[in-house]
């Protein structure tokens, strides 16, 4: 089982000592507790990717300014609000800023592991298509012009022989830069190579 790692930052010494122990009752978490954003963020260079089971309200920076900070960090870091004042517009910030979820305290601590395992969950998603997005833009760089434009044809739709009529080719010479193409994407179809040409941007999502 991965082990995962889990960062408790909140100012309330008895709060934080009981996150940690009821976090550390689950088999795979390591857990780690911070007395303020502060010093989560002064340690943040050279932690291992996880859940932040973030307090808003604490000296120095809040839960949301916190927020701001690692904004750019995700999915490396995934963030859980804890909050006792229960604002829905704090909520409603904490969501715009990139919260994974919000929970008031007191929580009950099944609630609270389910929602940290669902958060672990979103992260490790998250990861994967980051590195998957990664690998199709190399993908797509690895191909010559010719065969990008025939895979541009092949987004729009069109037939080899359309593609071909288009860039002044002859059908057979379409097909072996299909053939090529297919080949550097290492991909067997037109879906998987059209999947790939997405997560590398090359089709809009809209």
């Amino acid at each position: 089982m991965t082990t995962r790692s889990v960062y408790v930052v909140d100012d309330d010494l008895p709060v934080r000592t009981a996150l940690q122990s009821l976090l550390s009752t689950q088999p795979n978490l390591m857990v780690f507790g911070y007395r303020s954003g502060d010093d989560f963020l002064a340690e943040i260079a050279t932690l291992e990717p996880g859940c932040i089971l973030l307090d808003y309200d604490m000296p120095g920076r809040n839960g949301l300014s916190v927020l701001r900070e690692i904004g750019s960090l995700a999915p490396k870091f995934g963030a859980i609000i804890l909050t006792g004042q229960g604002a829905t517009s704090i909520a409603v910030q904490a969501w715009k800023l990139g919260a994974l979820d919000f929970l008031e305290k007191p929580c009950d601590p099944a609630v609270l592991l389910d929602v940290v395992n669902k958060a672990f969950s979103q992260i490790e998603r998250d990861q994967l298509a980051i590195s998957f997005a990664e690998h199709a833009r190399s993908a797509i760089a690895s191909l010559s012009a010719r065969e990008r434009d025939v895979l541009t044809g092949l987004i729009d739709g069109r037939a080899n022989k359309v593609i071909a009529y288009d860039l002044n080719l002859s059908p057979r010479t379409v097909e072996i830069y299909r053939a090529n193409l297919m080949a550097k994407l290492n991909v067997r179809s037109l879906s998987e190579a059209l999947r790939i040409a997405f997560a590398a941007g090359l089709i809009p999502m809209n």
